[in-house]
């Protein structure tokens, strides 16, 4: 008998949430990655299979790459990004991850500039 790791029950908590979740144009999905280096938030259009915006930790300045502030600034800048492209409400997946820290921070400075979770 195999022993389930870490990984697995993530992978099954994420299969499980997008069986309950869907992205359309009017309400696009907020898909929430996070690695043990980078932070990474993308807006879906899962009836189209498109993706209407997006920011990484990658697209951030080498210092504010880590922890907390750097996911608040994430949430900032693709908040600011769908923002423009005219995305008012999104339907929040945080991608198999629990919803605390880094998650919870994201959610809430989405919620703070105005987009509807």
């Amino acid at each position: 008998m195999k022993l389930k790791t870490r990984l697995d029950y993530k992978m099954r908590r994420h299969l499980r949430l997008r069986q309950k979740i869907r992205g359309s144009a009017a309400r696009p999905r907020m898909s929430v990655c996070i690695t043990n280096n980078h932070v990474y938030i993308q807006f879906i259009d899962d009836d189209s299979g498109h993706t209407l915006a997006s920011f990484s930790t990658l697209c951030l300045e080498a210092g504010k790459k880590h922890g907390m502030a750097a996911a608040k600034e994430v949430g900032k800048k693709a908040v600011e990004a769908a923002l423009g492209k005219g995305i008012k409400q999104v339907v929040f997946d945080r991608g198999g991850q629990t919803y605390a820290g880094r998650v919870k921070a994201i959610a809430e400075t989405a919620r703070e500039m105005g987009i509807k979770l």
